[in-house]
């Protein structure tokens, strides 16, 4: 029901440019990498979708309590969210693990390189782990690219504002298997700076030449998995 009301009130309210439908595939595993500049991104991404999406919200907007919590909860749930706990080590890998899980059940993920929004409007390095599951599953990549997102809710931002208008644009899916597999590190890099560069070129952002987060404390059990690499 949410979801009934959600994506034609959002159309209408904010008219979004939306570019590429055609290049999702309409079935079987995909993942959406995208730039992230909103807390709305999550929202935006799916309605624009000619698909249904998934993806891993933090825990803490599922676990508000009385009217306001419920809300909370049942809008996620409603475009696709399932709460995952953030942070490194173990945290990281039971991410990577749902999203997998997403993945081998053969429905449409959405993924955020950066790993957390940019708050300067720049586009930064990419993360290897959505490559890492890309070349693990064989999922093929469609980029996405979000434009003016930042100014309709901005960092701090309670609620979202009408203008400008914001632009969505999904890119042709990316084949990144030629690259090797998800166990080579070189792979995972190269496929990571593909991912980052169709971004850049939907999104048309300033590059940042760096990462969003300093490098995070205690993961040794995931440098058994992805070593001297950020997720």
């Amino acid at each position: 029901m949410i979801r009934f009301i959600l994506v034609p009130l959002v159309r209408v309210l904010y008219r979004p440019h939306i570019e590429g439908r055609h290049n999702v595939p309409k079935h079987g595993a995909v993942i959406f990498a995208s730039n992230h500049l909103s807390f709305i991104d999550s929202i935006v991404i799916p309605v624009a979708s000619p698909r249904k999406v998934h993806f891993l919200a933090k825990s803490s907007y599922f676990e508000g309590t009385g009217f306001k919590g419920w809300v909370n909860r049942e809008l996620f749930l409603a475009i696709g969210a399932s709460p995952i706990r953030r942070g490194a080590g173990q945290a990281a890998l039971d991410a990577l693990g749902q999203s997998r899980r997403m993945l081998e059940a053969g429905q449409a993920t959405a993924m955020y390189p950066e790993g957390t929004r940019s708050l300067d409007g720049r586009l930064y390095k990419g993360r290897t782990g959505v490559a890492f599951l890309a070349l693990q599953t064989g999922a093929p990549v469609v980029p996405v690219g979000l434009v003016n997102t930042d100014k309709i809710m901005p960092v701090g931002a309670k609620f979202p504002r009408l203008r400008p208008r914001i632009a969505i644009r999904f890119g042709e899916p990316l084949d990144l298997t030629k690259h090797g597999t998800a166990e080579s590190g070189k792979a995972r890099r190269l496929a990571t700076d593909e991912i980052m560069s169709s971004i850049h070129a939907l999104s048309g952002q300033e590059l940042a030449n760096a990462y969003n987060e300093a490098p995070a404390h205690g993961i040794d059990r995931i440098k058994q998995v992805l070593p001297h690499e950020r997720l």
